[in-house]
């Protein structure tokens, strides 16, 4: 693989967000990985690990599935996140936080940030209620349709 294309490859990394990429291209692999860190709304800068390229396996066997975190059981619908990118609480690092647990809130009330793309996107209740639970941390990775809060 050339230089130009790696090049275009982590551009398409640094610009879109995403933590890894991994391009095969034959016998080529490259693996580009981007490490974010928890400081605010400032990422990190990117790191590069680019792997001495390797013929690819023959077979691949099949990964085990993935043991899911115990959630806690709550009763409630479920607000999912509606995009993938980073979970802040709060407007700003040093602000009160748009909801806490035990809270009433209406449908379209913001309940937290999400930074996409170095867009910040406030987020709607999607259902009256109270606030059972907050199932993501403040600054960590969300994904599409990950559960965020329940309402009940």
């Amino acid at each position: 693989m050339d230089l130009r294309k790696l090049k275009k490859l982590i551009d398409l990394v640094e610009e879109s967000g995403i933590a890894e990429l991994e391009v095969t291209e034959g016998e080529e692999k490259v693996r580009i990985t981007r490490s974010v860190a928890n400081q605010g709304f400032m990422q990190a800068p990117m790191q590069y690990h680019i792997p001495a390229a390797a013929p690819a396996p023959a077979a691949v066997a099949p990964a085990a599935a993935p043991v899911a975190a115990a959630a806690p059981v709550v009763d409630g619908q479920t607000q999912k996140s509606p995009m993938v990118g980073t979970f802040y609480r709060s407007a700003s690092p040093g602000a009160k936080s748009f909801v806490e647990v035990g809270q009433t809130v209406n449908a379209g009330d913001t309940l937290c940030i999400i930074e996409a793309m170095k867009l910040l996107n406030e987020i709607e209740a999607e259902h009256s209620g109270v606030i059972k639970a907050i199932l993501v941390e403040n600054g960590q990775p969300v994904e599409y349709g990950e559960p965020m809060f329940i309402i009940g």
